[in-house]
């Protein structure tokens, strides 16, 4: 068996379509993280404990109808043949909307403002997981050329980098020059219309990259003997269980998920609490995204000449290195950086490499079940990534309130929990990436891609 329309390359203009899907989308969620807590707070004057239980009812429903949203994919063709690219046009708009619904202000009672918001979030988050879809599939039906697949998620990988640093700079100074929101910890009818004006104008760069990736995509592989038969939900399972190098990709990417989600949140608590300055995390994640960036750019070249899994490993024995100076000396400034930029480079490699091999294992389950299920092996790795995320989380802080971490300090935090954030940054992500390099040398994609493609010829 062998896919249709697989000569055809995939040019420069579809390549930058990915890019400005991921960063376009990377932008927005930059500014729902900075500011849609803050709404809720203050500008619609939720409690507290109610803001942070609408955050985390839609952290949880993200994490469900991932699978669900995914499966009911599996079963569904559109007129034009398409199993996923249709489902990028048919939910941008949606999704925009969603993003400014966010940031309106109803002028409702307080139990129906939390009602309104839950509703609102939890229809926000189904409608970016209708978007993840295409997007993390796409990869894959866009070509099935290997080389190929890895470029477009160079690009991915480049956007998302790129979308973080311009959201990071850029929608503050939206929010603040622009529309003169937020200039002091009172807040006003003005800083209500700057959110909702800012939310106005994420909205119009998501529904741009969305747009520009649909029309410039093409879904060319296709299931040549069509399967009429329903896949029952345990069936796709039974499948992707089926296949060995899925499963240790799975796993690589909980260790991915971790490690990059326990960077992120403890690079801020190493500026404020081990350096005292809370500005030095800017420098540092500089240095993280710089090193992204040239990585994404040239990780071809080295895929080429080292190999897929060699690179994978690499990835996880590249941080464990780079994390070296900085257990040897944790105050210093210098190590910090170099363990920012050898994340940087382990991180872009294990990203752009899973997605390749996710792009691999659509096209194994179809040599063994002749049927592409692309849309749920999607969803389980947007799935396994938010489960890293909620395990970093939950050990984070168990870890730094077993230390004693006291959040209205601000600067002098015991020696116990200055050690605590020190592990979290050091030798703990190293363990993690030493079980990643591990991980790769069984997820050896390419070798089962090639055994199962010789079966069915």
């Amino acid at each position: 068996m062998e896919n249709s329309n697989v000569n055809e390359k995939v040019n420069f203009k579809e390549k930058f379509g990915f890019m400005l899907f991921s960063a376009s989308n990377n932008i927005v969620f930059n500014f729902k993280s900075l500011y849609y807590l803050t709404f809720l707070k203050m500008i619609l004057k939720i409690p507290v404990f109610w803001a942070s239980t609408i955050l985390t009812i839609g952290t949880i429903w993200d994490a469900l109808n991932d699978p669900l949203i995914g499966f009911w994919s599996v079963n569904h063709t559109f007129k034009t043949g398409e199993k996923i690219r249709p489902l990028t046009l048919y939910f941008a708009l949606p999704w925009a909307l969603t993003v400014v619904l966010m940031f309106c202000d109803f002028g409702l009672s307080e139990s129906m403002t939390i009602f309104v918001a839950i509703l609102i979030y939890i229809v926000f988050e189904a409608f970016y997981t209708f978007l993840c879809i295409p997007y993390n599939s796409m990869g894959a039906l866009a070509t099935n050329d290997d080389e190929d697949r890895r470029s477009i998620n160079s690009y991915r990988s480049l956007g998302a980098c790129l979308g973080s640093g311009i959201g990071a700079v850029c929608v503050p100074l939206i929010v603040k020059g622009v529309f003169g929101g937020l200039q002091s910890d009172i807040y006003t009818d003005k800083d209500a219309s700057a959110l909702l004006k800012t939310a106005i104008v994420m909205a119009v760069i998501s529904l741009a990259g969305c747009l520009f990736h649909y029309f410039n995509s093409k879904e060319r592989v296709r299931q040549v003997e069509t399967n009429e038969k329903r896949i029952s939900f345990m069936d796709t399972f039974k499948m992707l269980f089926s296949i060995k190098s899925w499963v240790y990709n799975m796993l690589y990417i909980l260790c991915y998920g971790i490690i990059t989600a326990i960077v992120m949140a403890e690079v801020n608590d190493y500026a404020a609490y081990i350096l005292n300055d809370s500005s030095m995390a800017t420098p540092i994640l500089a240095f993280y995204l710089v090193i992204s960036i040239l990585t994404s750019v040239f990780i071809g070249k080295f895929d080429r000449k080292f190999g897929h899994r060699n690179m994978m490993i690499f990835a996880g024995l590249s941080q464990v290195i780079g994390r070296i100076p900085f257990i040897l000396f944790p105050r210093s400034l210098v190590s910090v950086c170099i363990l920012a930029a050898a994340t940087g480079l382990g991180s872009t490699i294990a990203f752009i490499l899973f997605n390749t091999n996710r792009n691999n294992i659509a096209d194994i389950v179809e040599f063994k079940f002749n049927t592409r299920i692309d849309s749920m092996v999607a969803t389980c790795d947007n799935l396994i990534s938010k489960i890293a995320e909620a395990i970093a989380v939950w050990a984070m802080g168990i870890a730094l309130a077993t230390a004693g971490f006291d959040a209205n300090l601000e600067i002098a935090q015991s020696l116990s929990t200055q050690k605590t954030i020190i592990a979290l940054l050091g030798w703990v992500p190293g363990i993690i990436c030493l079980a990643m390099a591990a991980f790769a040398v069984k997820a050896d994609v390419l070798k089962e891609y090639k055994e199962e493609q010789g079966k069915v010829k």
